[in-house]
């Protein structure tokens, strides 16, 4: 068995720290994040990411899934036990399950990407709600997309709602963070990916060959692929709609574009 920390005050810098997470400069600072839930925490085990704590309440005994989980926790050497008090002063969910992880990540490197073989790739021009970025994420897994890369101006991938809606797919999506978005897509240009964008004028979807390595944009919700980026672009897709709809959420468009590839790549 593994020393449990045990803590019953607020004012605890241990639980002091771990709130301060869902701050995006502390995040980002301390590369770590915070997953909630019975679910993502079993994701991350079963994953074997890095944790830096998992913090439980006795609510997770509550039900026969939190019993099995503390179980296979309990042999661990970062376990904190909280009271029920503190655990809902930590946590970001209307009813939490009493169990949530501090997780480390690291930035992944672009050079990975040159070491792949005909890459499908999305490239997210200002994503900025958390709903799409997750949903992206899960369907990029889901769909077996080799990577997603944030441009400057993307909410952040972990951003506790974002980190909610991946549903554990964040863990096993490589993510690529780019600050300067035309030097990275001429380096994609550089290595001979294609650069495509989203477009309601564009050339129908089905219509394009997606076997060779790609670089997709999906634009910004409000305003799509800003004009800059569109000029490096060398072509434009559209899906193709027969109802009334003038155009797809950022979210369900990524994710058809990437199940087209999956079919065309199978």
């Amino acid at each position: 068995m593994g020393k449990i920390i045990e803590i019953s005050s607020l004012n605890n810098p241990l639980i002091k720290e771990i709130k301060g997470l869902y701050r995006k400069r502390n995040r980002w600072k301390k590369k770590t994040f915070i997953i909630e839930g019975i679910k993502i925490v079993n994701e991350a085990l079963i994953n074997n990411i890095e944790l830096e704590y998992l913090v439980y309440s006795d609510s997770l005994l509550e039900n026969q899934e939190g019993n099995e989980l503390l179980n296979r926790i309990y042999n661990r050497d970062n376990i904190i036990k909280v009271t029920n008090k503190v655990f809902k002063e930590i946590s970001d969910t209307e009813n939490p399950q009493g169990i949530l992880g501090v997780v480390r990540f690291n930035n992944n490197d672009f050079k990975d990407i040159e070491k792949l073989d005909k890459p499908s790739l999305l490239f997210l021009d200002e994503i900025q709600d958390p709903g799409n970025m997750g949903t992206i994420i899960r369907s990029g897994d889901a769909f077996n997309i080799d990577g997603i890369i944030l441009g400057k101006g993307c909410v952040d991938p972990y951003n506790s709602k974002v980190i909610r809606s991946t549903m554990g797919s964040i863990f096993r999506l490589p993510i690529y963070m780019c600050e300067d978005i035309l030097d990275c897509l001429q380096d994609f240009k550089d290595i001979g990916l294609d650069i495509l964008a989203t477009s309601l004028e564009g050339k129908p979807l089905y219509d394009k060959n997606l076997n060779n390595g790609f670089v997709c944009i999906i634009g910004n919700e409000s305003r799509g692929v800003s004009k800059d980026i569109l000029n490096m672009v060398q072509e434009e897709i559209s899906i193709p709609m027969a109802g009334g709809a003038e155009s797809l959420n950022a979210g369900v468009a990524a994710s058809i574009i990437m199940y087209e590839v999956m079919k065309k790549r199978l």
